[in-house]
C-alpha cells in the first residue's frame, strides 16, 4: 500500500466535518438570496387574462349602440364620425408612442402596420358609421357577430394553417346565419339594403385587420401595433375629417358628443389595452373565445340605451352566428392530429 492514503480515522473526521458545513447551508442561504433558486410562479393566473380579455370586449361592446347615438338624426355625419374619432384617437397614440420611445415598425412591419390601419383604423369605422345611419344597432350587432368567424378564417389563410374541416363548415355557416338574418329583415335575398353590404363589408375589413395585427404583435407588441396603424391613418383620417366638418358641421346634442368621444378615446384605442393585454397574458385560445360575448352585450346596450325591441328574429339569428363562431374558434383552436 502507498502511504500517500489517509488514515481510516483522518478519513472520518473530514466525512463529520463536511457534514456539518451541509447542515449548516440552509440557515445561511435566506429564501431571498440569489443563489438559491426556488420554483417559479406564474406572474398570472388563467383567471386574470379572461378577466382583462373581458374588459376589452365590454369596452368594445358599446361601439354600436353608441355610433348609432352619433349618427342619429343626421346631426352629425357618418364621415365625421368615423374619420374624427380615429384622428382624437391617432393623437393619443402618438403621445404615448413618444413618451414610451418605441422605436419605428422597421422592414416588412411597415406594411403589415398599413394592413391593420386600412382595415381596423379606416374600413370598420367608417363603413360602420354609414351602415348604421339606417340600420338598427341591434340589426348591426347581430351581423357584426360574424367577426370572430371571419377573423379566424383570415388568420388561417394568412399563417397557412391547416384546421380540421369542421372549422370550415362552422365558418360556412355562420356566414350563411348571418346573411340569411340580413334577407329575412330585408324580406327576400333581393331585400338586402345597402347597410347590410356596409356590415358585411366593415366585417370583411376589421378581420383582415384583427388577423394581420395578431401576426405582427408578436414581433412589434400589441399595443404599439395599433398605435402605429393610428399614426399611419391619421393624414388621411385628418383630411377626411376637415371636409366632413366643411360638409356638415355637426349640431348635436350633448349625449351624442359623448358618445363620440366615447368611440374616440375607448373603442379605437383605450379598449385594445385591456383586449390585447388579456391575449398577452393568455391561454390566447381561451381568452379570443371571450369575444363571443360581444354581440350579446351590444344587443343589450341597444334595448337599454335605445330602446330598441328585440324579436325573435333577432335572438334567434344572434344565437345561430354565436354558435357557429363559438364552434368555429374552438375548432380552429384544438390541434390537428
Amino acid at each position: 500500500m502507498d502511504g500517500s492514503f489517509a488514515p481510516a480515522g483522518a478519513v472520518e473526521i473530514q466525512v463529520r466535518r463536511a457534514s456539518a458545513i451541509l447542515s449548516l447551508l440552509p440557515l445561511l442561504m435566506k429564501t431571498h438570496s440569489s443563489a438559491t433558486v426556488s420554483t417559479p410562479t406564474p406572474l398570472h393566473s388563467p383567471r386574470v387574462g379572461l378577466l382583462w380579455g373581458l374588459l376589452g370586449v365590454a369596452a368594445f361592446s358599446f361601439t354600436v349602440p353608441l355610433t348609432r347615438i352619433a349618427v342619429d338624426g343626421g346631426h352629425m355625419s357618418p364621415l365625421f364620425v368615423g374619420a374624427g374619432r380615429a384622428v382624437i384617437a391617432a393623437v393619443l397614440a402618438a403621445a404615448v408612442l413618444m413618451l414610451t420611445r418605441q422605436p419605428f415598425p422597421r422592414g416588412g412591419q411597415g406594411a403589415q402596420v398599413a394592413v391593420v390601419a386600412a382595415g381596423a383604423v379606416i374600413g370598420f369605422p367608417l363603413l360602420t358609421s354609414y351602415a348604421l345611419t339606417t340600420a338598427p344597432a341591434s340589426h348591426g350587432a347581430v351581423v357584426i357577430a360574424l367577426l370572430p368567424a371571419a377573423t379566424a378564417v383570415i388568420a388561417v389563410l394568412r399563417t397557412r394553417e391547416r384546421p380540421r374541416a369542421g372549422f370550415w363548415i362552422a365558418a360556412v355557416c355562420g356566414a350563411a346565419a348571418a346573411v340569411a338574418f340580413a334577407a329575412v329583415q330585408g324580406e327576400g335575398l333581393g331585400g338586402l339594403h345597402r347597410a347590410d353590404w356596409l356590415l358585411f363589408a366593415a366585417v370583411l375589413a376589421c378581420a383582415m385587420g384583427y388577423a394581420e395585427g395578431g401576426v405582427l404583435s408578436r414581433s412589434l407588441g400589441s399595443w404599439q401595433t395599433i398605435s402605429w396603424a393610428l399614426v399611419l391613418a391619421s393624414p388621411l383620417m385628418a383630411v377626411l375629417t376637415a371636409c366632413a366638418l366643411v360638409q356638415q358641421p355637426p349640431v348635436v346634442s350633448g349625449a351624442q358628443w359623448g358618445a363620440f368621444a366615447y368611440l374616440a378615446v375607448v373603442s379605437m384605442y383605450l379598449g385594445f389595452f385591456a383586449w390585447y393585454r388579456g391575449l398577452a397574458i393568455g391561454p390566447m385560445a381561451q381568452v379570443s373565445q371571450v369575444q363571443l360575448t360581444q354581440p350579446i352585450m351590444s344587443l343589450g346596450w341597444a334595448a337599454l340605451l335605445l330602446r330598441e325591441y328585440l324579436s325573435g328574429v333577432t335572438v334567434l339569428g344572434g344565437a345561430a352566428v354565436i354558435a357557429c363562431a363559438l364552434l368555429a374558434v374552438r375548432v380552429r383552436s384544438r390541434p390537428r392530429d
